[in-house]
């Protein structure tokens, strides 16, 4: 019995490591901003745009479609990488691309900027297209809690209150965000959370099946 117990610990605890690799999926492109208090509107901001790497070739190109009322200025130079702006349909567009190797499949890069945030208060939208050495385009323009969500940064007044109704549309077409789902700064999203918890319990799982499978040989 405690044999059959510990095989279907195991068995279990190796299902929910294979789920927890594929979700790795919706770790997703974000843009944070490098100031720990809420970003005012009409004020100039750093942000730090964070792309990771999760397919088997490497990322060669990033393209930030700024959201409306946002005004790109100011980047830190990254090794390897050129970065060149241009207008699309009255939106303004930046472009990070690879002139090396990019970044490699498991690693993540950061691409800090200074822009000056809308002047008036709300959640603003940024969509990120990441373009892949094979060819490959990952568009991260989805709503929040999606496979493939655009990062979102909540814009306060000078006050530092955030308003009672928030638009969270960036002026894509695309996609569209739900204003009264939860949100967090970093980018945070119920996709992760699902990750971490599938985690912790295949931890504990195999945890469980490591304890059986010593006291099945310690009782011999």
């Amino acid at each position: 019995m405690r044999q059959r117990v510990g095989k279907w610990l195991a068995t279990i605890a190796g299902a929910l490591a294979t789920l927890t690799a594929a979700s790795t999926v919706f770790a997703h492109v974000v843009v944070i901003p490098d100031n720990p208090t809420p970003p005012t509107a009409g004020a100039w901001e750093q942000y730090t745009m964070r792309v990771p790497c999760e397919r088997t070739d490497p990322t060669v190109k990033i393209v930030l479609k700024m959201p409306q009322g946002v005004q790109f200025d100011d980047y830190e130079p990254v090794p390897g990488w050129t970065v060149s702006t241009s207008q699309t349909g009255g939106s303004q567009i930046v472009t990070w691309q690879a002139t090396g190797n990019g970044i490699s499949p498991g690693q993540f890069m950061e691409f800090p900027f200074i822009a000056s945030n809308p002047s008036t208060p709300g959640d603003v939208a940024w969509d990120a297209y990441q373009y892949y050495k094979d060819g490959t385009i990952v568009t991260w323009t989805g709503p929040t809690g999606s496979a493939t969500p655009h990062s979102i940064t909540q814009i306060v007044s000078a006050d530092g209150t955030a308003p009672v109704i928030s638009n969270a549309r960036s002026g894509s077409t695309s996609s569209t965000t739900d204003a009264n789902a939860p949100t967090w700064s970093a980018g945070w999203t119920m996709a992760d959370t699902i990750i971490l918890t599938v985690s912790i319990v295949s931890i504990l799982l195999s945890g469980l099946a490591l304890a059986f499978a010593l006291r099945k040989d310690s009782a011999k």
